[in-house]
């Protein structure tokens, strides 16, 4: 029987390779770390591809998701010495986080993710940033992990919860409070 030339069948043991060519199992730690940070680049391309995205969300999260790649690299390539995500990332991340919050009215209480549903679907994006976040820390409590990748993802999920913020105050959608 035919399978598509993309199926190598390497994987049907439930191994898989890593960059360097390694095997790992794919329940492995740092597997789990890799395919939720895949997940999480998927879910921006959702948003990339929806309509209603603002124009000025649009070139950061291209951004992020090249970035993306790059977090996905340093942890499947862990021996490596030179990373491909450094501290300019972070620094533009930042950038567009402080940009965001300036332009949004101040948050006192607590908000429930929705509204629009490219927020929606930011705040998705979020939650599954944070479940990123949580595989990456528990890898580098085990194994070596580029530093700057754990500070990437943590500062993204807040740049992703102001961006679902930023969504919503773009459409004039109220957010919704938690009381």
């Amino acid at each position: 029987m035919a399978r598509p030339r993309i199926s190598t069948g390497t994987g049907d043991d439930g191994m898989t390779g890593l960059l360097r060519g390694e095997r790992v199992l794919k329940s492995a730690m740092r597997v789990h770390a890799i395919g939720t940070v895949d997940e999480l680049n998927a879910i921006l391309g959702v948003v990339l591809s929806g309509e209603g995205l603002p124009e000025t969300l649009r070139t950061p999260l291209e951004r992020v998701q090249r970035a993306l790649f790059n977090v996905g690299a340093d942890i499947a390539a862990p021996d490596m010495q030179s990373h491909r995500l450094s501290a300019v990332f972070i620094g533009e991340l930042e950038q567009w986080g402080v940009a965001m919050e300036a332009a949004l009215p101040s948050l006192s209480e607590f908000i429930l993710p929705g509204g629009s549903r490219i927020a929606a679907l930011l705040h998705q994006a979020r939650a599954v940033c944070r479940r990123a976040e949580r595989w990456i820390v528990g890898l580098a409590q085990e194994e070596p992990v580029n530093p700057e990748v754990r500070v990437y993802v943590n500062r993204l999920s807040d740049c992703l919860f102001l961006a679902a913020r930023m969504a919503n105050h773009v459409v004039e959608r109220p957010e919704n409070k938690f009381k």
